[in-house]
């Protein structure tokens, strides 16, 4: 059928990724540093996007294209976490697309329903809008300070982007792209006092625990696909030197490895006592 729906111009398009989290069915993502449509019925063609393009590399077009697919986009969304789901449902309801939105809240229903009657399932997450992606490289923030002047008033926080939990963080978010990622056990932050200076300053940061943490397939899957889909440059590793903790190094080093990726890979280990060993 012919409707409307987006066309990137490849030319214009510089790969800055603005565009990924505003399309709000994940239809948009970067590949070979340009941004590329995943699958017409995945776009809505309600334009989102456009106004986030500093390029003025996306348009609407009417054009032959698969019908949108409410059900198959809202699918692909929930693959990003439950801060995704809650945005594409406010973006349905902002722009008066009642039948999708009801077409969604009937499946999420069923959904949820069925997969609480699974024991073996775990159930899925609300929609939570404090885990929706945001890149804060593009805010002029204060610069963390070092500890020479620390004591002359607060250290501004050196993280550039949220979420960090590996279990909510997205593969496509702009923010991988180019990339320096830290790696860390949860429990290094809270040990570790300089480590927004030391390891968090210009870096993306990945945080997980290798002892708690339920279904760490999952979390190997998640690292490898992050790999996968963009250019990273080195990975730093940051564990506790409990032995529990190594986790996070072969975790690391197994998603490297599966993506057949060759990123630099560093290793710190921190004490009990708050001192890198």
């Amino acid at each position: 059928m012919k409707r409307s729906i987006i066309k990137i111009d490849e030319e214009k398009c510089n790969g800055c990724g603005l565009c990924v989290p505003s399309c709000h069915e994940g239809a948009i993502r970067i590949v070979n540093g340009k941004a590329r449509l995943a699958a017409d019925s995945l776009c809505d063609g309600l334009g989102a996007c456009l106004g986030e393009c500093p390029q003025g590399a996306i348009r609407i077009e009417e054009r032959e294209a698969a019908t949108y697919n409410e059900i198959e986009a809202l699918e692909n969304i929930m693959k990003e976490g439950p801060g995704a789901v809650a945005g594409h449902l406010k973006h349905l309801a902002e722009h008066g697309q009642k039948q999708y939105l009801r077409e969604a809240e009937e499946y999420l229903k069923a959904k949820e329903g069925k997969v609480s009657k699974d024991e073996d399932t775990k159930p899925m997450a609300c929609g939570c809008p404090g885990s929706m992606t945001r890149d804060f490289r593009r805010k002029d923030a204060a610069q963390p300070v070092d500890g020479a002047s620390a004591a002359a008033g607060p250290v501004a926080s050196a993280l550039q982007q949220w979420p960090v939990q590996l279990r909510l963080l997205n593969p496509q978010a702009p923010f991988f792209q180019d990339a320096d990622l830290v790696v860390s056990a949860d429990c290094v932050p809270f040990t570790f006092a300089d480590f927004h200076r030391r390891f968090l300053k210009n870096k993306v940061l990945v945080i997980f625990c290798p002892k708690l943490d339920e279904d760490l397939e999952e979390y190997r899957e998640k690292l490898t696909e992050i790999f996968r889909a963009n250019d990273i440059r080195s990975v730093t590793m940051v564990r506790m030197e409990v032995p529990c903790c190594g986790g996070t190094v072969s975790l690391v080093e197994d998603a490297v490895r599966q993506s057949g990726k060759s990123i630099i890979l560093k290793e710190y280990t921190i004490s009990l006592r708050g001192e890198i060993i």
